[in-house]
């Protein structure tokens, strides 16, 4: 892959973390850091998503040499996946 195609799968990963985050991001005080987080997860599900395409030879969406469709697929099911693992509680007293 070209420079400016990675860079064009980053913008749309970016993209995809920052609109996740505007429509599931809570109103906390750690606001800034579940953004970092979703822009990580989607960054890396994007990469994972267009792996597994070249992998298997599955096209969906093609732009060149990019796969935007599976590889907004994995962003988004990673995404879900890490608010999913993000949103557990741990006890902060013991049961005993």
């Amino acid at each position: 892959m070209t420079l400016p195609t990675l860079l064009f799968a980053l913008l749309i990963a970016l993209l995809c973390g920052v609109l996740f985050h505007f429509l599931r991001g809570r109103k906390e005080s750690s606001s800034g850091w579940r953004l970092l987080l979703y822009l990580g997860l989607s960054t890396l599900g994007f990469a994972l998503g267009q792996w597994i395409s070249m992998w298997r030879g599955w096209n969906l969406f093609m732009f060149g040499a990019l796969d935007i469709g599976t590889g907004v697929i994995g962003s988004v099911a990673m995404l879900m996946f890490g608010e999913w693992l993000s949103r557990i509680d741990t006890q902060k007293e013991s049961g005993v």
